[in-house]
Formats: structure tokens, C-alpha cells, sequence
């Protein structure tokens, strides 16, 4: 499905929520179309945009000045970057600042920069004045693809990844893949972690399409990146569309988290989430090749894929292998103590599961 904005064809892909509903429109050089869209939508008054100052820098005045070509009064609100920030202070921080600036419900945010931005904005729309709109402009691959997609917001505390947050839906989601030629090619392998997870847990066929195109993904080629982008879109979507939240089909997006957040936190996030990922994907399939859920053929293909593409398939040696299963008994999706598990049984298919044992954990984080 196609529509014009701007003077380009944008790709569109819809999220069926019903009254919630709304679309990802994907072009490169969309980042300078975002504020005439916006324009049209009617969502708010006036706009506060959200981005860490380092996206802030790189970004930050294109999109402001698309807004004012457009017509549309904003301001530009910071907070360091990292994960590190992505905590309730800062979320305190930032809602003092629109409240200074007089924001009311007839107002929207703008989450402008990677996962952190997004899960910080989303959640600070869904709480100040009780609720106000948000739009997503995601500058990294992993949030194009993941995490600016399906209402999922919050921040971390100790004792864990994401443990505060809410589901709210954002309005709109811009993704430029243009963006991602003036980032580093650690942000490009931190996202296609998330990108590999689709096609395990979704689609064989786009595995072995990732698997054929990896020279062209990896050049950065325009059309090959807008695709793959579309397709983990419309994977996630209609997902998300059959279990907004998180009851029961929509678990399967966590393939390769449980432990990859366990492994995220025990760096004390120095190791980037979707690096983390990539080593949660390896172990859940040793764990599943140990179970006898598919052959170990397969697990030794998913862990070659992985490795082609750059990214680790093994936890870093200096990791405290007792403060990652620590961080396994506070994970989101645990339940009375035992953590559940996205097992594969074949590429484009899993099973979740609480019975796994610590033998086979330990054996996956010793692989």
C-alpha cells in the first residue's frame, strides 16, 4: 500500500488497533516532509520535540525546521544520551520542562532519536496531563524497526530493563532511511539483531532473503533497506494487531530478550541492546537444540547468520554469569519466579515456554 507525501512515493503501513489505529510511512528524505503531514493531521496545536542532545545535534534543526515551514510552533527538549537515562528522573525532568513551556492536552510530543527517546517519550505522553498525543521519528535502525512501532513505553529502575511503563499508541511513525547513512555502523548492526528476529520468529522465507541480501544491506542500498524496514514493520503490526497487549501472541517479539536483557543489565548497559539480542537469540537456540525443539543444524545456522552479520553470539567472558540469572528472576515476562522463554522449533517458528531449566541456561550462557 502506497500513498503520496511530499513528492515522493511513501511506503505505508498500517496498524490496525481500531480506534487507535494509525500508519508507518517509510521514504527516504522523509524527515523533511514530517511537519506538512503533520500539518494535515490536525493531531495537535503545538508540538514539543524529545531527542538526547546527540540525536538532537545531528537531527534536531531539520526537523524543526520542518515544523516551522509547515507552520507549526515547537521546541526542542534534551536529555543526555544513553541508556542510562532512561530512568523516572528523567522523565520527571522532562515533564517539568513542558509545563514550563505551558504545554496542555491540546499539545503533542514528538519522539525524535533511537529506542531510549521513543520509550521516554511515549511514556512521559501517556502520563503528563493523563494522556496527550505522541508521534515517533526513529533515527536508528532498531527503532525504525522495533521499538517506535506498537505502543510499548518505559524506563528502567535497578532491579531491571523496562519494569515501569505503560501501552500507549503513537499517532504517527516517520521512518527516513535516509538517517541511517550518517549514523555509525554500530547503530546499523545494533538494529539488524532485532531485523534477523522477524524472520526466526515470523517468516523463513525473509531469513533466507536476509541471508541472500546481506552485501546490499550492509551498503546501505536505499531500496533493499526500505523493504526489509517494511517488512519487519508489517511483521510487527500485524502482531501487535492480534494481541495489543501482550497476552499471548505478542510474547513472541521477545525471542532472544529474556536472556538478551538479562545480559544487557549485567553489563550495566554498556553492551547495546541489540548486541545483547543477538547473544539471546544464539543461547535461546542452543537451549533449543538442547531441548530436542529442532536440530542443531539449525542452531548452528542461526549462529553463523548472526556471526556474518557482525553481530556476538556469545556472552562476553568478564560477565558474572550468577548476576545474569539474577536478572532473569526480575524480567518482565517471569511469572511466580520462572522466566518464560521464545524457544525456535524451526526458522519462522517458536514456542513460549517456562520449562527450561538452569542446567540448559547455564549450558547456553557457557556456548
Amino acid at each position: 500500500m502506497e500513498q503520496q507525501v511530499g513528492s515522493d512515493e511513501t511506503t505505508v503501513v498500517p496498524v490496525g488497533l481500531g480506534a487507535r489505529s494509525y500508519q508507518i510511512l517509510i521514504r527516504a528524505g522523509l524527515l523533511a516532509e514530517v511537519g506538512r503531514d503533520l500539518a494535515g493531521l490536525g493531531i495537535a496545536r503545538r508540538w514539543a520535540v524529545v531527542a538526547d542532545d546527540r540525536v538532537a545535534s545531528l537531527f534536531g534543526r531539520e526537523l524543526l525546521d520542518s515544523l516551522a515551514a509547515a507552520g507549526i510552533s515547537a521546541e526542542l527538549l534534551t536529555f543526555p544520551h544513553g541508556e542510562a537515562s532512561k530512568h523516572l528522573a528523567t522523565v520527571a525532568e522532562l515533564a517539568s520542562g513542558l509545563a514550563q513551556l505551558g504545554l496542555d492536552r491540546g499539545d503533542g510530543l514528538i519522539a525524535l532519536g533511537g529506542g531510549v527517546s521513543g520509550d521516554i517519550t511515549g511514556f512521559l505522553a501517556s502520563i503528563y496531563l493523563r494522556g496527550i498525543p505522541f508521534v515517533q521519528v526513529p533515527t536508528t535502525l532498531l527503532a525504525q524497526v522495533d521499538s517506535s512501532v506498537g505502543g510499548k513505553t518505559g524506563v528502567d529502575i535497578p532491579e531491571g530493563k523496562n519494569l515501569v511503563g505503560t501501552f500507549y499508541q503513537p499517532r504517527r511513525v516517520y521512518i527516513d532511511t535516509a538517517v541511517l547513512e550518517r549514523l555509525p555502523e554500530s547503530e546499523l548492526l545494533n538494529g539488524l539483531a532485532e531485523v534477523i528476529k522477524y524472520g526466526m520468529i515470523y517468516d523463513a522465507a525473509f531469513l533466507r532473503q536476509l541471508k541472500a541480501q546481506r552485501p546490499a544491506i550492509m551498503a546501505l542500498e536505499r531500496p533493499v533497506l526500505a523493504g526489509m524496514i517494511a517488512r519487519c514493520c508489517t511483521i510487527k503490526a500485524e502482531v501487535v494487531a492480534a494481541d495489543e497487549r501482550e497476552a499471548d501472541l505478542r510474547r513472541i517479539l521477545n525471542f532472544g530478550h529474556t536472556l538478551g536483557h538479562a545480559v544487557e543489565a549485567a553489563s550495566g548497559f554498556t553492551l547495546a541492546h541489540g548486541m545483547a539480542v543477538a547473544i539471546g537469540m544464539a543461547a535461546v537456540g542452543e537451549i533449543a537444540a538442547s531441548k530436542g525443539l529442532w536440530r542443531r543444524e539449525e542452531a548452528d545456522e542461526l549462529r553463523q547468520l548472526l556471526t556474518e552479520y557482525g553481530l556476538p553470539v556469545q556472552v562476553p567472558p568478564e560477565l558474572d554469569r550468577q548476576q545474569i540469572k539474577k536478572y532473569l528472576k526480575t524480567d518482565k515476562k517471569t511469572v511466580a519466579g520462572r522466566p518464560f522463554f521464545v524457544l525456535p522449533t524451526a526458522p519462522g517458528r517458536v514456542i513460549i515456554t517456562d520449562e527450561v531449566s538452569e542446567a540448559q541456561i547455564d549450558q547456553a550462557l557457557a556456548a
